[in-house]
C-alpha cells in the first residue's frame, strides 16, 4: 500500500492480510486501480483522500486478474498456515461499481469454499449501486454485505459524505429494506467545525431509519486513521456506546469501535 498526504493507497487486486477493528485477519480485495482512487463518495474522512488528489492513471483489475491474484495469494497463505478471517472488498472506492462485481463475488465465494472454507467473504459498500439488481443479487450471496448509512440528513450528506452523483438517502433506505435482514449498516460518527452527528438531532432519525430497515447488524465506528481534513475529531467512547445501546435496546445487535 502507497501513503501519501496523510492517506493510504491499496495494492491492486490483492493486499494484506491486515488486522481489521471490526472483521479480524483480512485480506484485502481492491477493485480500483492501485494508483488512484474511484469512487461514488468523496468522504472528507476517506483514508484513501479526496477524489481530485488521486485520478488513476491505470484501469482498474479485470475479473480475471483478480480470480488469479486472490487464488495465488490463498494458496500462499494456505502454504504458510496462516488463512484470512475474512476476504474483504474494501481499497480504493467503492467496489460494487466494477462492471464484473457480480462475476467477481461468484469466483471468490468459490476459491473461499476451497482455500478457506471458514473465512467470510464482506463488502464494504456506500450503497449507491443498489439500483442495480445485479449488484443486489451478489451482495445476497456475501456473508457481510456491509452497507454505509452515516446519517439520514441531506446537508449532513451533501457536507460529510459528498455523494458524485444523485444520493436520495429515502431512496438508499427503501433499498436497504429490500435485503431483509441480509445487511449490516455501518455508520461513522464524528464531528469538525459545525458538524457533529452524535447529537440527538441526528441520532434520533438515523436510529428510526435502522429499525426501519431491521438489519443483522449494526456497526458504529469513528475516525481511526489520519484524514484528508485534518479539523475532524472522533466521536468520543461514552458517546459510541450510547449510541451502541440505544441500538441494542431495538432489538439489534451493534458494535462500537474506537
Amino acid at each position: 500500500m502507497i501513503a501519501s498526504m496523510s492517506t493510504v493507497l491499496y495494492s491492486s487486486p490483492v493486499f494484506g492480510p491486515v488486522h481489521s477493528r471490526r472483521l479480524g485477519i483480512s485480506l484485502g480485495i481492491n477493485l480500483m486501480p492501485a494508483d488512484g482512487k474511484v469512487c461514488t463518495f468523496d468522504c472528507i474522512y476517506c483514508e484513501c483522500g479526496f477524489n481530485k488528489d488521486f485520478r488513476p492513471h491505470s484501469p482498474r483489475p479485470t475479473r480475471e486478474e483478480v480470480c488469479q491474484a486472490l487464488e495465488s495469494r490463498l494458496s500462499q497463505m494456505q502454504a504458510d498456515g496462516q488463512l484470512p478471517d475474512v476476504l474483504t472488498f474494501a481499497g480504493n472506492g467503492e467496489p460494487t461499481t466494477h462492471p464484473d462485481f457480480a462475476g467477481i463475488i461468484s469466483d471468490t465465494i468459490r476459491l473461499r469454499d476451497s482455500y478457506c472454507p471458514e473465512a467470510r467473504v464482506s463488502v464494504l459498500s456506500n450503497a449507491t449501486q443498489l439500483h442495480r439488481p445485479d449488484v443486489v443479487e451478489a451482495l445476497m450471496l456475501v456473508d457481510n454485505n456491509i452497507q454505509k448509512l452515516d446519517t439520514v440528513d441531506a446537508d449532513f450528506i451533501r457536507r460529510v459524505d459528498r455523494p458524485t452523483g444523485r444520493y436520495d438517502v429515502n431512496d438508499i433506505i427503501r433499498q436497504l429494506k429490500t435485503f431483509h435482514g441480509h445487511v449490516i449498516i455501518q455508520t461513522m460518527f464524528l464531528r469538525g467545525p459545525q458538524l457533529d452527528n452524535t447529537t440527538e438531532q441526528y441520532v434520533a432519525p438515523w436510529l428510526e431509519a435502522v429499525k426501519a430497515i431491521q438489519p443483522q447488524q449494526v456497526m458504529v465506528y469513528t475516525v481511526d486513521r489520519e484524514t484528508p481534513d485534518a479539523t475532524l475529531q472522533k466521536a468520543t467512547h461514552a458517546e459510541l456506546d450510547a449510541i451502541r445501546d440505544r441500538v441494542i435496546a431495538a432489538g439489534i445487535p451493534c458494535s462500537a469501535s474506537y
